[in-house]
């Protein structure tokens, strides 16, 4: 349990200048400890898996398997002797995970995978001991067979699959992290006409700061002075880079474009958006940590099953062939039960998805999604980088006079553009120079606050501004088929003279994404930060009903709320830090692989590839996972239901009564179907 705390811990002192979350995470934490069951008592797994390995091979070597000497075994005198201080070592190193993790089970009064873990690892250890002491320092006649080797085999077993697990759980709280990297760690704040760098954590509400060019606003604010052009993109899913002066909301995380700005700050760090967006996300990665896995409930029927055929055939035993008997009839039915193949029955499932996932650009990063996958009612998908490219290209530009033909349009606009770093300016530059275009030396440059910009070639004064400008300065204004796009027009007096239409192209395939998922009886929808406009048009060329735009991080993740409190189930496809607490909220986050790091930490799948299309084939795995785990579920704990009577001695009336190697033979075969069986999985 240290080994998480300190870990959650760590991240929150990695954040301590851009947001105050320890609190939040301590109580994370404990209510975690309440309903996480035994993934909170595990430790350091990597480091007891190695040092219990190292332990478990005299085991291994020395000891016979299922009382068989394997061709690698080999024995000396007193090896008998190292076996068994080995094998208590490891009981009690190797096998602390597993006990501790019963004790709070059953504190708890919920036994589960933990109980029946140690239930069989106890057993084994115990037994072996009796075993060992009646054959080396009583000197039975009678050999008694031991349990070391299957003891070993279980406790290496069980920690590797538990590794695996806590591992993907450790990895869903790391997106914690990735929110501090948009924020500096000092601030320019104003004091008596002189600036000065504080810590971002020491900025109090209503402090004057200063934001320079191209700088990262570092907190929630409202502009005092100035004028800029700001990147929100990163936060708010808003495509377009928005001007921003003086009575203006900036957000912190946001990029300041070319100007200076002076902002009275109105909410300090641990306060801010994107505060309350790491505590989205956090609340609802506890909410999804709470799901109960399969194979615990599997574990804990099964615990109370082995405890009462134990009990049973222990009593009975002893009364008709003395304690020796019952001993030997109790052990055969809780080594049967030891969950050798239950343990790896999911994890052997999702190694053998993941690789698949790999190679086919998926990568599933919580396994509880598999079983929600087929209950899917809603997809929403995020618009900028999920249903379209996400980068800014000039999509179309033309003349609309008859002196300037389209070519001599984009030059003169691209050389209104060259002193701008307006990411809009940046893209049609970056066009110009792969067209090798030769850009005019312009006079009397200047940003037109809020508009656009200006400049005068051989004595005439071009503009190139936004459509509500341009509507302004020319009598009559055509209809443009590039409206859907952010549009700049190029004037000169009253005359408009062309355009360029900067902005995103629909993805290949999102259009037979939507039909696909419509086949599928799934219901798509469509959220974005960016406007109606563009929304629409969007969803128009891919079929898409329902649109929701202007969205903040909140309003996404009210919209998951309001269709999971119907009963709905929802898939959320994103790639921004805005897309974040969605997709921790909804039953399946799925993220971008080209988007945010906070995005793709806050979900349970990941679209390596960014291909739209790869959401099917995720479903489909899913699919054939998921069967794959309760057929697993079956071979590792089902053949209980003929195996645990049998051990038992109900058929030794008939003469079939399976002794505890044999017991020890039918666990290890299980293990062996269950391994076959998961390599078998395909999509």
């Amino acid at each position: 349990m240290s080994n998480l705390n300190n870990m959650n811990m760590n991240h929150s002192e990695n954040m301590n200048h851009s947001m105050n979350a320890d609190s939040s995470m301590k109580m994370g934490n404990q209510d975690m400890m309440m309903h996480g069951g035994h993934m909170m008592h595990m430790g350091n797994l990597k480091k007891k898996f190695w040092i219990s390995l190292i332990l478990s091979l005299p085991i291994i070597f020395l000891s016979p398997a299922m009382g068989v000497h394997l061709p690698f075994q080999f024995s000396f005198p007193g090896s008998e002797w190292v076996v068994a201080i080995f094998a208590t070592i490891l009981y009690f190193y190797g096998g602390e995970p597993f006990l501790s993790g019963a004790f709070y089970e059953i504190k708890a009064k919920k036994p589960e995978m933990m109980t029946l873990i140690s239930l069989g690892i106890t057993t084994a250890y115990i037994y072996s001991i009796y075993a060992f002491v009646e054959n080396n320092i009583l000197s039975s006649k009678v050999h008694v067979m031991n349990f070391f080797w299957e003891l070993a085999t279980l406790i290496l077993i069980m920690l590797l699959g538990h590794w695996i697990e806590m591992k993907s759980v450790m990895n869903a709280n790391s997106s914690v992290h990735d929110l501090a990297k948009l924020l500096p760690d000092k601030v320019h704040v104003q004091n008596n006409g002189r600036a000065e760098d504080v810590a971002i954590n020491d900025v109090q509400k209503n402090a004057i700061i200063l934001v320079k060019a191209g700088e990262s606003i570092p907190l929630d604010g409202v502009v005092l002075n100035g004028s800029s052009q700001v990147n929100e993109s990163l936060v708010t899913g808003e495509s377009s880079a928005v001007t921003r002066k003086v009575n203006d909301k900036v957000i912190g995380g946001s990029i300041n474009g070319s100007g200076t700005l002076t902002v009275k700050v109105t909410s300090s760090a641990n306060s801010g958006f994107l505060a309350n967006v790491n505590k989205l996300v956090q609340s609802s990665q506890m909410n999804k940590s709470r799901l109960q896995n399969l194979a615990d409930r599997v574990s804990s029927w099964l615990f109370y099953a082995a405890l009462i055929f134990g009990i049973i055939a222990l009593i009975v035993w002893t009364s008709l062939r003395g304690i020796s008997g019952g001993l030997e009839r109790m052990v055969t039915v809780l080594v049967i039960a030891c969950p050798h193949a239950l343990g790896l029955a999911i994890p052997l499932v999702n190694a053998k998805s993941t690789s698949i996932g790999a190679k086919n650009g998926l990568l599933i990063r919580n396994r509880n999604v598999i079983s929600v996958s087929s209950k899917i009612n809603y997809l929403l998908l995020d618009k900028t980088g999920t249903l379209t490219e996400g980068k800014f290209q000039v999509r179309k530009y033309d003349s609309l006079s008859k002196g300037y033909d389209s070519e001599e349009i984009i030059k003169l606009i691209a050389s209104l553009e060259q002193d701008s770093n307006h990411p809009i300016a940046q893209s049609i530059l970056q066009f110009a120079k792969e067209k090798h275009l030769n850009l005019y030396s312009l006079s009397s440059s200047k940003t037109l606050d809020g508009k656009g910009v200006s400049g005068t070639l051989n004595g005439k004064e071009y503009q190139l501004v936004n459509e509500k400008t341009a509507r302004s300065l020319v009598g009559h204004f055509p209809e443009i088929d590039a409206l859907n796009y952010t549009s700049s027009y190029l004037v000169t007096g009253n005359e408009l003279l062309g355009y360029v239409a900067v902005g995103d192209e629909i993805k290949k395939n999102a259009a037979a994404l939507i039909k696909q998922i419509k086949d599928l009886n799934i219901t798509p929808v469509m959220l974005t930060g960016d406007n109606e406009k563009v929304a629409q048009s969007i969803a128009q060329k891919l079929r898409i009903s329902e649109v929701h735009s202007g969205l903040m991080p909140d309003d996404k993740q009210k919209i998951v709320a309001q269709l999971q409190e119907k009963g709905n189930k929802v898939m959320m496809v994103g790639d921004g830090i805005n897309d974040a607490p969605s997709l921790a909220k909804a039953d399946i986050g799925v993220a971008i692989g080209a988007g945010t790091d906070v995005a793709v930490d806050s979900a349970d799948v990941v679209l390596v590839n960014s291909k739209p299309l790869d959401i099917i084939s995720f479903l489909n795995l899913a699919q054939h996972t998921q069967r794959k785990t309760i057929e697993n579920l079956w071979w590792g704990a089902g053949y209980n239901i003929i195996a645990l009577p049998l051990a038992a001695g109900i058929l030794a009336p008939w003469g079939i009564l399976l002794s505890p190697a044999v017991g020890a033979i039918l666990m290890s075969l299980s293990t062996v179907i269950v391994a076959i069986n998961a390599e078998t999985l395909k999509i």
